[in-house]
């Protein structure tokens, strides 16, 4: 085979940016702009450039107009095409207008952000977890409806299916009380049914939480700014911390036929530095 039929395809996955205006703090203590103007600059940065990047959820922090200004410019520099979805901080209608280019935001007929793409040799199906002013997520009969006769449609492909809400229970006690309350388990049946879903991809907690769902693997990622504190209590403290971002690089190989999942920390660090000289290791 030739180097070109051998070419892997990447998806990076960004999540809970939860972009403020111009110089406002979210919770009053961060901005969250420097932190994804770095998400994107590592984005940019990576040996291989992505074929697409999905963002899934929280784009902003309230759905305001000037919020989703505010990312466009900051998203602005990735080179690369770029999947919007909400979360249950984002306004569906708000999101629609303040990205009129992004035409796959208004293909659903029933009024909820789901698309299908193409990235590479992935496809990338998007479920709308949000219940319009409601913390947790839910997935209805029409959702999971559109997602089955997707998943007909495209039995021969690879397939990774982004969604806001995880639909798993993730053991943070205050998370899961607005986690998906509605649908998990007719979710986890139907991906049960095609063995061609390589990922289900999750915001929302602002970790990294992997877990086996479905026949296939289900998995949050850390955020861009603030990360949910790991107490696993059932009773914990709803609360964040700056824990260093980081951000999933989701890769199809081509040779393996199997999707493989890197954890890639987001800034700049000293390095890369040799293992070996002239063969042999470093003493």
């Amino acid at each position: 085979m030739t180097t070109q039929a051998l070419r892997n395809t990447i998806l990076v996955q960004l999540t809970d940016l939860h972009i403020r205006e111009p110089g406002r703090l979210a919770y009053g203590r961060i901005d969250t702009a420097p932190y994804l103007e770095r998400a994107v600059q590592s984005v940019l940065a990576l040996r291989q450039q992505p074929d697409a990047v999905v963002v899934t959820g929280d784009l902003t922090d309230f759905g305001r107009a000037a919020e989703y200004e505010h990312l466009a410019r900051l998203l602005a520099p990735l080179t690369m095409p770029v999947y919007l979805m909400p979360g249950n901080h984002d306004d569906r209608d708000q999101l629609r207008r303040s990205f009129p280019g992004h035409a796959h935001l208004g293909t659903n007929s029933d009024g909820f952000v789901q698309y299908s793409v193409r990235v590479g040799d992935l496809r990338l199906l998007t479920l709308d977890t949000c219940v319009p002013g409601a913390s947790h997520g839910s997935l209805c009969e029409k959702r999971l409806g559109w997602l089955e006769a997707q998943l007909d449609a495209c039995r021969d492909e690879p397939v990774v299916i982004a969604m806001h809400h995880p639909p798993f229970e993730t053991l943070i006690g205050h998370m899961d009380e607005i986690g998906l309350l509605e649908g998990a388990d007719a979710l986890e049946a139907l991906v049960s049914r095609y063995p061609n879903v390589e990922r289900i991809i999750c915001g929302h907690l602002h970790r990294a939480i992997d877990v086996r769902f479905g026949g296939t693997i289900a998995s949050t990622s850390p955020a861009q700014a603030h990360q949910v504190c790991l107490d696993l209590a059932p009773d914990a403290d709803s609360a964040w911390t700056l824990e260093p971002p980081s951000f999933r690089v989701h890769a199809w190989s081509a040779r393996g036929r199997r999707l493989v999942t890197h954890l890639a920390a987001s800034g700049s660090f000293e390095g890369p530095y040799p293992f070996h000289d002239n063969g042999a290791l470093i003493d």
